[in-house]
Parts: C-alpha cells; sequence; structure tokens
C-alpha cells in the first residue's frame, strides 16, 4: 500500500496528484470516487465552489478526467478497468440547479448536498456513454453504500446525533458493510464489462428517473468542464 495526498477540494492538488501518479507509470486498474462532505454550512472549496458541488462532484469529475487515459490504457477486452463513483439515496430528492450550481440564491445544506450526490449520478451515466462510444475498455458505475455510521454525519442537529448514537448500531451500517457495494463494483467477476449502473447492496437497481435525461447529462458535463478548466472532448 503506497499513500499519495490529494485533497478533493482543490483543483491544484488534484492536478498535482495525478502529476505525481502518472511519474510512477502505473497501471490504473480501478478507480473509487469515495470523498465527501454532507451538510455543512455555507463555505467555499479555494477555488470559490460552494463545499457540497466542488468536493463532492466537482473534484471526483477532475481527477476522474485527468486519470482517463490512464484508465484506457490499463483495460483490456476480458479485464475491463472500472470506474467507482459512490452517491447517496439522498440523489432521488435532488434537483440540479443547472443555472445556479453553486447554490448562490438560496443556500440549503440538504439541498446542496443532494444536488451533489445527482450530479455524481448523471455524470456517471454522461461517461459511460462516452467511454461506449470511443470503444474504451473502462466501465462506470455508481452505487449507493446506504447509511453508514461515520463522521459524515456530524454537521447533523443534535437530536439525530443523539439518535445516531443510541441506535446507530441498530439502523447504521458499520463501514465495512457501507463499503461493500463499492467493493463489489470494483472486483466481482459479474460487473465484468458492465457499466452505466447504479448498485445498492451489491444489486443493480433503478436510479432516479431524471437521472436517465441525457440532454441533462451532456449540460451537466459541457458546464463542467468550463467549470473545471478541461476541454470538452464529448462536443467534438
Amino acid at each position: 500500500v503506497e499513500f499519495l495526498y490529494c485533497d478533493l477540494a482543490s483543483m491544484k492538488s488534484i492536478r498535482q496528484f495525478v502529476q505525481r501518479f502518472r511519474a510512477k507509470n502505473c497501471p490504473l486498474h480501478v478507480l473509487v470516487n469515495n470523498a465527501g462532505v454532507m451538510l455543512v454550512p455555507e463555505r467555499k472549496t479555494e477555488d470559490g465552489f460552494e463545499e457540497h458541488f466542488g468536493l463532492n462532484y466537482l473534484g471526483h469529475f477532475l481527477l476522474t478526467n485527468l486519470l482517463l487515459d490512464t484508465l484506457k490504457q490499463s483495460g483490456t477486452h476480458s479485464h475491463n478497468a472500472r470506474i467507482v463513483t459512490v452517491s447517496s439515496a439522498t440523489h432521488y430528492v435532488g434537483k440540479l440547479h443547472l443555472n445556479d450550481l453553486q447554490s448562490r440564491c438560496s443556500y440549503s445544506p440538504h439541498g446542496a448536498y443532494a444536488q451533489s450526490k445527482l450530479a455524481l449520478v448523471l455524470f456517471t451515466y454522461r461517461l459511460q456513454h462516452l467511454l461506449t462510444a470511443d470503444g474504451s475498455h473502462v466501465t462506470a458505475n455508481v452505487v449507493d453504500p446506504g447509511v453508514v455510521n461515520t463522521e459524515l454525519y456530524k454537521h447533523v442537529f443534535w437530536v439525530v446525533k443523539v439518535a445516531k448514537w443510541m441506535a446507530g448500531w441498530l439502523f447504521f451500517k458499520t463501514p465495512e458493510e457501507g463499503a461493500s457495494t463499492s467493493i463489489y463494483a470494483a472486483v466481482s467477476p459479474e460487473m465484468e464489462g458492465a457499466g452505466g449502473c447504479y448498485l445498492y447492496n451489491e444489486e443493480r437497481t433503478k436510479s432516479a428517473d431524471v437521472a436517465y435525461d441525457e440532454e441533462l447529462q451532456r449540460r451537466l458535463w459541457t458546464e463542467s468542464c468550463k467549470m473545471v478548466g478541461i476541454s470538452d472532448e464529448s462536443s467534438r
């Protein structure tokens, strides 16, 4: 195991990480996009992005795109490289505000978090479409880990914190249980060659209807490319 530092809330840090990783000339067979914050008070990343959208979504969008060439070189017909992105059931109630992705008009921690998780599902479906069109040996899937007992809940109301402390062992998954679907998507032979899936409890299931809107997927992708400063290859 080797550790390389990467701050998903910093576009500069992401680019530096990718440079360090590429310098090792290693193949890349699995990328799991798992960083995130939840229900944080209104604040911005160092690049000026609303933190939920900037860290949960844009950080992973840039990281994945910068590593895409390495993933494509690493995948083969019999062993595809795999991209696994962690979303949440919260995406079902999320709304994507293309004219206000930074939640400047009215900030709601719940709304901003849900939007970031919906964006990850839209991103995954668009990415798989582009990978298929390109004939790449890379698959992209999105997973819902369920309600997991981690520090992600440190910004919830105190009543929820007390309830979590008292009954978390009964209703919450352990971190190991929460990781199971991501691991399934990353290594299971059953997922070989399968992309564009939404997975929960190691099973394929249906995501929110709006996530299948191909025009919305395309528009979010194009806008995301502008925001992180990369070219939109899909528009060619």
